[in-house]
């Protein structure tokens, strides 16, 4: 489970990397550059136009980081459990646990908001490469980044003039080699509809993380409205409760969050020195503080279930990239896959050495990495302080202008996440701003000139208190008078937390501006020349790497050998009854326990697929030949971790609840009539 992964076998990878086509069942593809004729030559069919354009027109991307599906023509969104527990969560009291006893509404009007989350569909792709590359012309380093910039927010505000139904965002694909205006059609105000107990769909707990065989219900269902009622969706997925077939063919549809597949490797050196064992190396404390804090109290630990849920995710994706990284074989790999894209284009006009030149970026950037990263302490009422701070001054400029989420394509979004009504633990919030001042003060050093504007004179424990003890943000409606006020508003304010973020703002913006100025912009100059030669070398057998936007991947349900026993690829529900001991994590949820002998433990459960996928896939549907659904992706097994730097057909695996089981699930575990009803009509 996880708002997703990645892998850990790196001496098992063999992958393409950046050099020769995509082999197998690799690729994570834009729509409008599916390969319809290397999946034909693979399996003898290959969806057509007209498939593609139906299932596009029934993919959600959900803004917390997930993916999901309209599987009703009423709105129903199919997702994962995870992806739903924050909303869950903001909706619990203690009196009232969602996450401990599930969520069964009898009457879509207790259908529950979630808080600052937007279901968004894409409804165009479109080339807008020559566009930007015409206004970026000759210019280099901050100067690059703010000519693509400025004519990025003209492209979105061009793009999208109804900005209450639409969004429009350009994505940068290749590093810079190209530009695509995806525009959405948004849908706000999104509920939950259904959701199982926590312990059924997260069952294994962390030690079954990223590992299979599984036995979890990580599904949920979503619903879309819009003026106080649900959505028509006409293009929706059909619901199929059937079990897998072993060898068919299988699609997964969303939104793959970031790889580096097409990564130099000067910027995986980086990763593997500097940016990973630092973010591992904090996250573990991290960890352990928020674990200490949520022993202190029944409350506390259902408060921070769902941030302790994330951040040992996070770790075991962090943990499984470095150890990839460290292995001499992989590097070599990735060494050698270099070497023949520099061989192939050797001399070729226009290319130059842009390896050389990402280089020396990437060297500039270690310079300015520390301060960059802990110039903005973290806690959610931090991020909103920063929001409003720099929101009233972006704001007054012209929109091309302004900081991307503070363009006209972006504020809404901003404004609805900002503005939101959800619930803020003070402790949690002290822990961890002390937590990220403490580590502040900690890399940059005690007499840093970034550690004195952060600290002043104060402890981070002491800062942490005050400003948390102080602030009034966590009531919206303060937030909203202060977004609504602008500058003149935030100038005049006395809350601790915005006198504080108006303290750091300006150093965050010369930050920024270096950024810009030695790594951002000549990274996207070189970006644009290494697309370039990897276009020349393999021509369209080559796809982006993940950027959180709409992808396809191809595969089929299929085991894998592990120390050479074949693992099965479809688990049974009776295999969690077999597998349990009473204990946490392997605890039956209750009502699976209440209801077992209603259970049908014969049905199929989870499976794994060859489809390649990665972080922000969480919630995609899995889908057959015919198009209808028949699972949703929630996790990738341990090799598929190092999926963040390749693809290894023979062992990298997503894993996938069924169809079978949820529908079970909706008839005898966790009973919801109404929906059953609603996912029968077609």
């Amino acid at each position: 489970m996880a708002k997703f992964r990645l892998a850990a076998s790196a001496a098992l990878l063999s992958l393409s990397f950046h050099s020769a086509q995509a082999l197998a069942d690799e690729g994570m593809w834009t729509f409008d550059a599916f390969p319809t004729a290397r999946m034909q030559k693979d399996y003898g069919w290959a969806p057509d136009a007209k498939w593609l354009a139906r299932v596009q027109a029934a993919a959600v991307r959900l803004t917390g980081g997930c993916s999901a599906s309209f599987v009703s023509s009423e709105g129903l969104i199919l997702t994962n459990h995870h992806c739903v527990v924050e909303c869950a969560q903001d909706n619990s009291t203690d009196q009232r646990d969602l996450l401990k006893d599930g969520f069964v509404p009898t009457r879509r009007e207790d259908e529950l908001k979630c808080p600052g989350q937007q279901a968004e569909v894409v409804t165009a792709i479109s080339d807008v490469t020559a566009r930007v590359k015409a206004a970026i012309g000759n210019s280099t380093g901050e100067a690059l980044v703010k000519a693509r910039d400025a004519e990025v927010a003209r492209i979105e505000k061009d793009g999208c003039k109804d900005g209450k139904t639409t969004r429009c965002e350009v994505v940068t694909l290749f590093g810079g080699g190209q530009y695509k205006l995806y525009t959405y059609r948004k849908y706000s105000d999104v509920r939950l509809a259904w959701a199982p107990q926590f312990q059924a769909a997260f069952f294994g707990g962390d030690p079954d993380n990223f590992n299979y065989p599984r036995y979890a219900l990580d599904a949920a269902f979503l619903r879309a409205y819009e003026n106080g009622k649900p959505v028509p969706t006409p293009a929706h997925l059909s619901w199929n409760s059937r079990g897998p077939k072993v060898g068919e063919a299988t699609f997964v549809v969303g939104n793959p969050g970031a790889t580096q597949r097409l990564f130099t490797t000067d910027q995986i050196a980086f990763q593997r020195e500097v940016g990973l064992p630092l973010t591992t190396t904090i996250l573990s404390e991290l960890r352990g503080r928020l674990i200490a804090a949520m022993d202190k109290s029944p409350q506390q630990k259902r408060e921070g279930a769902d941030e302790l849920f994330g951040i040992e995710n996070s770790l075991k994706v962090y943990i499984g990239r470095q150890k990839a990284l460290n292995d001499p074989a992989f590097l070599k790999m990735l060494g050698d896959a270099e070497a023949d894209l520099k061989a192939k284009t050797k001399g070729k006009p226009g290319i130059g050495d842009p390896w050389t030149d990402t280089a020396k970026a990437v060297q500039s950037y270690r310079d300015i990495y520390v301060p960059w990263r802990f110039i903005v302490p973290h806690s959610a009422l931090m991020d909103q302080a920063m929001k409003l701070v720099q929101g009233a001054a972006e704001r007054e400029k012209p929109n091309a202008e302004r900081l991307p989420e503070f363009r006209d394509s972006s504020l809404e979004l901003t404004a609805k996440t900002l503005l939101d009504d959800a619930p803020v633990y003070p402790w949690m919030e002290q822990l961890e701003l002390a937590w990220s001042l403490s580590k502040a003060r900690e890399y940059l050093g005690a007499d840093d000139a970034d550690t004195r504007l952060l600290l002043g004179k104060e402890s981070p424990e002491a800062l942490a208190e005050r400003l948390v003890g102080g602030t009034t943000l966590a009531d919206p409606a303060v937030r909203k008078a202060l977004w609504e006020g602008g500058r003149k508003a935030i100038e005049a304010s006395s809350d601790p937390m915005i006198v504080y973020a108006r303290k750091i703002d300006a150093r965050e913006r010369e930050l920024k501006k270096l950024v810009d100025e030695r790594y951002a912009g000549p990274l996207a100059e070189a970006g644009a020349r290494l697309a370039d030669a990897r276009f020349m070398a393999y021509g369209n057998s080559v796809y982006p790497d993940a950027t959180f936007t709409l992808r396809i991947s191809y595969g089929k349900v299929e085991g894998w050998k592990e120390r050479g026993q074949d693992v099965a690829p479809v688990t049974t529900i009776g295999g969690a009854f077999d597998r349990a001991t009473g204990a946490e994590p392997f605890d039956l949820a209750s009502a699976f326990a209440a209801n077992e002998a209603k259970i049908d433990k014969s049905l199929p459960f989870d499976f794994v697929t060859t489809n390649d996928i990665i972080g922000g896939n969480s919630g995609s549907p899995v889908i057959d030949r015919d198009g209808s659904v028949i699972g949703a992706a929630f996790d990738g097994n341990i090799h598929s971790i190092g999926g963040n730097y390749g693809y290894q057909g023979e062992v990298n695996r997503t894993v996938v609840v069924s169809t079978a089981a949820i529908q079970h699930a909706l008839d005898v575990i966790y009973p919801a009539p109404a929906l059953v009803k609603e996912l029968a009509r077609k």
